[in-house]
């Protein structure tokens, strides 16, 4: 039975408290919630820390990066004439959704995304302007879609409580892999279809209070994670792998893996050869 065998590897995410103020665009409104950019001053090598937060109405939730089957995942794109390029999106880890019909990744609870946007060049006031697009969902989804413009004027000093909300949105992210936390093995059965993954969890985690979350490039998705084995701190999964065209490889397709144990979240990056 062909397999491949593929090795965890970290994408380093430069999220950083930012230690300054900042500034934050107009609520952008909706039936199921308001949806800004909170954004602070660039840093000395041009990076600028912010959030996309989204305030949820009770009873509404809002998608992961990989919604499964059915929703929008948060989409952000600048206008580049403003010389500010959006370099990463960051995820708090979610919940899974099933009603027995549907199911689905996302949140349930108002949510902030971190960003890493970058200046490209120029001095002065940095004018960002961003089209936002995602799904909000209560019986059905619906499709959001706007623009969120601030200015961050060069030695203002703006609301101090901004900053800490992009801190505390930096902090919700799920942890890197560690000793005690991450994933021991990965392969790929290509005749199944299918991603196993051997864990290794934080001691005294619940049976319970497990979740593994996958996500991958465009043209690739996951289906229901199935737990085949749990013992303490060790955990065994096969997760379906959906791959639309002729090539069913996962060679060269970093996989997202984000594993929620308890009180703790961890996520890494699998690269398979």
């Amino acid at each position: 039975m062909a397999q491949r065998i593929g090795t965890a590897s970290l994408l380093v995410a430069f999220f950083l408290p930012t230690g300054a103020q900042a500034a934050t665009s107009e609520w952008m409104t909706s039936a199921g919630g308001m949806i800004r950019l909170v954004a602070a001053p660039p840093q000395q090598d041009g990076t600028i820390p912010a959030t996309l937060e989204v305030k949820l109405n009770p009873g509404w939730k809002t998608y992961w990066r990989e919604p499964g089957a059915s929703g929008i995942p948060p989409q952000i794109t600048l206008d580049p004439a403003a010389g500010v390029v959006l370099e990463k999106i960051g995820f708090p880890v979610p919940k899974t959704f099933d009603d027995g019909v549907v199911r689905y990744v996302g949140y349930d609870k108002s949510v902030a995304f971190p960003l890493t946007l970058k200046r490209l060049h120029g001095e002065g006031d940095v004018k960002i302007r961003a089209s936002v697009f995602l799904g909000i969902c209560e019986d059905i989804c619906i499709p959001v879609q706007g623009e969120l413009d601030l200015t961050l004027k060069h030695g203002d000093f703006d609301n101090p409580l901004d900053a800490a909300r992009i801190d505390d949105a930096v902090a919700a992210l799920p942890e890197p892999p560690s000793e005690d936390f991450k994933v021991t093995t990965a392969t790929y059965d290509e005749q199944k279809a299918a991603v196993h993954l051997s864990l290794r969890l934080p001691p005294d985690t619940g049976k319970d209070h497990r979740e593994l979350f996958l996500a991958g490039a465009s043209g690739l998705s996951f289906g229901k994670p199935v737990i085949t084995k749990t013992d303490g701190a060790e955990l065994q999964a096969e997760i379906p792998v959906r791959l639309s065209g002729k090539d069913k490889s996962l060679k060269g397709k970093p996989v997202i893996v984000t594993v929620r144990a308890d009180g703790r979240s961890m996520e890494t990056t699998l690269a398979f050869d």
